[in-house]
């Protein structure tokens, strides 16, 4: 990094006289970079990995657009786990180490140059400037320029996913310098946060979309710029990626030793007993286990034995999603907490656990778990002094005792947790009758659990079968995925069990999720439907932080709020990859906060096939 003087850019540019400039190679919100402006490659990565050969892979689900940027229909890119593929029809990105198109292997919150050659920022984090590379191109040949920029923020502000208007509200104009330099002025100084999110912001081609319904779902492949283009479509059944000969990124640090497949294949699956099938058969290369019963009980057949399948569990330090029973707070069942509360007391881990997961998980005590943003304790230090002065808004006990889910002993709800439960139940309003709990109105309370994937009623029967214990009737609905995702976006659920990607930078993905002003946004993640008011605050004193300390105090303070208001029932994690693949390949290491399949390889005997 190299400290720049105002007058060596002159008037101008326009900037503030005697501001402290700053140009880099990359940028950390916090802290320094680890890799220095001469790297050539990334430290978990072959370099020089060999180019070849074909990958078979699978998704979940199924597909009705190749768009991924607008609100309307489910692209490849949202299946689950197809983003660690390391291939999508994604366009590049202005820089690449945080989001999750190319997420940083070995470093926490740092970026590195992808359509940006070089960054430049005030001291007080008010603007930046990306310089982009003149060599970058999109597919068809024709550049990428700052005219690209400036359109992309502008269409996705406007008429893509609510996503892009809540992470990127914070700018106030985009201003451009030349055909390669952009300049992005915030709305407010000290927001560190923002320059990686704009790092983040897919550049796409104007001269492609101008005359185009961004908002239309499409089975065209869209003009990328990435090291694959779509060279072939089955809609919602199956693609086809090539690899870009000469592809103006490929010797890029941040892009050596990775995108090594000449093509990868991908077949969309359903239903996933019968994608493990496929598997088997050999029908794709690799397949990342969720189930913690066919983990332990399913890979005893014969390629695992002969060894041309490899299985493996590989530790990680990536901040676990959250998965959570979420209660939607917007209807009026879940919008008192001691409902919420007790809906929790009758969640029986240590069965579920031990029954129907061979007690391969752990519990989840936070909405940020195998992280150290999980409020654990008594608060203290910076945590408490962000807490105390609303001591009047948040419960009691919250700053006396640590929160703890409850536990059984792994054969049925103890009695005690029952009565507590019920206890709960009465002073919000409900009370036994002959025909299960009742309020004042003498309405029955009863609601539906929404899901997509038929394997989760077997999980979530015996939850079920504990709520009519107490008198409370509940519906397992599976829906497809085309209605699902209509009532999600429309909040019409009662009961849905979600997971929350988190990261190792928590920011403005936590607005998303839990913001007052996101629980009436159509498509938001906010499925509890979170309105606290210290919520709100915590935030705000999140996307704020100017160290990691202070980050650390802010998400730990969130997290508590968050599990002491009840909105959700936390479920499980495991803290490694559940990974099986064909001894075809091979890699350098996984690094602790990716997978990387993305810098894998063929071995050369199998490239020369």
């Amino acid at each position: 990094m190299r400290t720049l003087f105002p007058l060596l850019l002159g008037l101008a540019m326009s900037f503030p006289a005697f501001a402290t400039l700053s140009e880099s190679h990359g940028y950390a919100q916090f802290g320094t970079l680890k890799y220095p402006a001469s790297f050539t490659h990334f430290d978990w990565v072959n370099p020089d990995a060999p180019k070849g050969g074909t990958l078979r892979m699978m998704a979940y689900g199924t597909f009705d657009t190749l768009n991924a940027y607008s609100f309307k229909g489910s692209s490849p890119s949202a299946a689950p786990n197809f983003l660690q593929y390391g291939v999508s029809e994604l366009n590049e990105t202005l820089m690449a180490g945080t989001g999750q198109y190319d997420p940083s292997g070995d470093e926490a919150a740092s970026s590195y140059g992808l359509i940006a050659k070089s960054v430049e920022y005030s001291e007080d984090r008010s603007w930046v400037v990306f310089n982009l590379r003149e060599e970058a191109r999109f597919h068809d040949g024709k550049p990428i320029t700052a005219y690209d920029v400036a359109f992309s923020y502008r269409l996705l502000i406007k008429q893509g996913h609510p996503q892009y208007r809540t992470n990127l509200q914070e700018v106030q104009r985009v201003d451009i310098l030349n055909r390669h330099r952009i300049r992005f002025v915030f709305k407010r100084a000290g927001n560190p946060l923002l320059i990686l999110r704009l790092g983040e912001l897919p550049v796409l081609p104007q001269h492609y979309w101008k005359n185009r319904d961004f908002k239309a779902t499409t089975f065209e492949p869209p003009l990328g710029s990435g090291p694959y283009r779509v060279t072939k479509v089955v809609p919602g059944r199956s693609l086809e990626f090539t690899r870009v000969k000469n592809w103006w990124g490929e010797q890029l640090p941040v892009n050596r030793g990775k995108y090594n497949f000449d093509r990868v294949e991908v077949e969309f699956y359903r239903d996933s007993d019968v994608a493990f099938e496929a598997f088997k058969a050999g029908e794709f290369d690799f397949y990342i286990e969720h189930q913690a019963k066919n983990w332990a009980n399913g890979y005893r057949f014969p390629a695992i034995a002969r060894g041309e399948v490899i299985r493996a569990e590989i530790p990680h330090q990536i901040p676990t999603q959250t998965q959570a029973l979420f209660m939607n707070s917007r209807r009026a069942i879940f919008n008192d907490r001691k409902v919420r509360e007790a809906m929790g007391l009758m969640f029986d881990f240590e069965w579920t656990n031990r029954a129907l997961f061979n007690s391969a998980y752990k519990r989840s005590s936070s909405y940020y778990p195998n992280s150290e943003f999980s409020a654990t304790g008594k608060p203290e230090g910076g945590e408490w002094l962000l807490l105390s002065p609303y001591r009047k808004q948040l419960p009691s006990k919250l700053f006396s005792e640590p929160f703890s889910v409850p536990t059984t002993d792994g054969r049925g709800i103890p009695r005690e947790t029952l009565r507590r439960a019920l206890g709960l139940l009465a002073d919000a309003g409900w009370m036994p009758s002959g025909q299960g709990l009742k309020n004042a109105k003498g309405e029955s309370l009863r609601f539906e659990i929404l899901l997509v994937n038929p394997n989760l009623e077997r999980i979530l029967q015996p939850y079920t079968e504990n709520l009519a214990s107490l008198g409370i009737r509940v519906v397992l609905r599976t829906v497809d995925r085309a209605q699902y995702k209509q009532r999600l976006d429309h909040f019409d659920y009662d009961m849905v069990l979600m997971t929350l990607p988190q990261s190792l930078s928590p920011g403005l993905e936590q607005w998303l999720y839990f913001h007052s002003s996101q629980a009436a946004v159509k498509g938001s993640k906010n499925y509890a439907g979170v309105t606290h008011p210290v919520v709100d605050t915590l935030l705000d004193k999140l996307l704020n932080a100017q160290s990691r300390d202070e980050q650390v105090a802010a998400a730990r303070a969130l997290d508590r709020v968050l599990l002491w208001q009840h909105y959700s029932i936390p479920n499980w994690y495991i803290n490694h990859h559940r990974l099986a693949y064909r001894n075809r390949f091979a890699f350098v290491t996984t690094p602790p906060y990716t997978l990387g399949l993305r810098a894998w390889w063929l071995k050369p005997t199998e490239t020369a096939r």
